[in-house]
């Protein structure tokens, strides 16, 4: 991979860690519900920035899908650290919130992946 779209696919993955994670991590422990929680901007900018980096950085499809995809559990992994942290009892089924957050980060992901591969190949006609 190119380093310009090596830098793309990095920049588009932090940017959507924190859409994602900053509100996320704002929501009271008693009020967290996957996957409803994650619904909003966040996943809206984890597809935009899929689908940009897919358009504009020529980054290959899979690597946007993993990479920005891979975003929305590894936010749901730091919560769940540091409130395990604080309390050792809380998120005893973390398993199943990485994976929720995964299919969620995942379809996200695909679909800014689709849409910006379908961008690329009518802009260059």
């Amino acid at each position: 991979m190119r380093h310009h779209a090596t830098y793309c696919l990095v920049t588009a993955s932090a940017v959507s860690f924190f859409a994602v994670g900053v509100p996320y991590w704002q929501v009271p422990y008693a009020e967290l519900s996957l996957p409803s929680t994650l619904y909003g901007t966040g996943l809206l900018i984890v597809g935009v920035l899929s689908a940009a980096a897919r358009a504009f950085c020529r980054t290959r499809p899979v690597a946007v899908i993993f990479t920005v995809g891979a975003t929305v559990p590894a936010a749901i992994v730091v919560r769940v650290a540091v409130d395990a942290a604080k309390d050792p009892t809380s998120h005893n089924l973390w398993p199943f919130e990485v994976i929720i957050a995964a299919m969620v980060g995942g379809l996200c992901a695909s679909a800014g992946a689709l849409a910006g591969s379908l961008f690329a190949m009518l802009s260059r006609h």
